[in-house]
């Protein structure tokens, strides 16, 4: 039986999985099919595994990443400790069905930032809370680097984009975009950060793919620094998970 692949999220017009994983099966001769599954309410996933009976694996990006983690009936060590799943794994044994949350979003972070890194680049500007913001938070501290959330909402541990200081922007060389802020279509809007305040130790990296290069990532380089999108983390997180169904 032809085993199915898909990724749930919504929008997903960004998305270069299907294609990616799709060329993956024609060049190896993989009995496989990898579907989009577009859904506007986290509610539909129930629906579109029992209508897909060949589901092998999937993987989970915005806005479901945490939403999904109600249905999994276990999680990995890394997805449980983060918070995010972004790979689900369909366990099949005497007729019953499994399904086992994983992230691999850190090891395609962590693996794609680390040839980047200076020891001038010791703390990062972790823009966003959202799931792609607890795996890329877990990834930094894992590689000695001390994290801090940038949110539109003021807390004990986060800073707001209003508190992004000279001296905050002086001391922290990364600042990474966990965002769907200038992702296509929107590709005209930024985060709304202080991009003057940058120069040529600043590292800035956007988990968008889509465009190539977003509104962010031009305007860092405006200023010196150094800039870097989410392609090789995507491609990274896509080995990952596919070693993750196969295992």
């Amino acid at each position: 039986m032809k085993q199915i692949y898909g990724l749930i999220g919504y929008p997903l017009i960004h998305s270069f999985s299907k294609s990616y994983f799709n060329e993956k099966f024609e060049m190896e001769k993989i009995n496989a099919e990898y579907i989009n599954f577009e859904i506007p309410r986290i509610e539909e996933l129930k629906r579109i595994i029992d209508t897909n009976p060949g589901l092998a694996g999937m993987n989970v990006t915005i806005p479901y990443k945490e939403k999904v983690i109600a249905y999994m009936d276990e999680m990995d060590e890394t997805a449980a400790r983060i918070g995010a799943v972004n790979v689900i794994k369909f366990i099949r044994s005497k007729g019953r069905l499994t399904l086992k949350g994983y992230n691999s979003d850190v090891v395609g972070f962590t693996d794609s930032i680390s040839p980047l890194l200076t020891p001038e680049r010791n703390k990062a500007l972790v823009l966003g809370t959202g799931g792609a913001a607890k795996a890329v938070f877990c990834g930094l501290e894992s590689l000695k680097i001390e994290p801090t959330y940038v949110s539109r909402t003021a807390t004990p541990d986060r800073l707001t984009y209003a508190e992004l200081t000279p001296d905050i922007m002086d001391t922290h060389k990364i600042i990474i975009n966990t965002t769907p802020v200038g992702m296509y279509p929107h590709e005209d809007n930024c985060p709304d950060i202080p991009y003057h305040l940058m120069n040529s130790q600043h590292l800035c990296y956007d988990l968008i793919y889509n465009p190539d290069e977003t509104l962010f990532m031009k305007k860092a380089k405006q200023y010196g620094a150094e800039a870097k999108n989410g392609l090789e983390m995507l491609l990274l997180q896509a080995f990952a998970a596919w070693n993750i169904w196969n295992e």
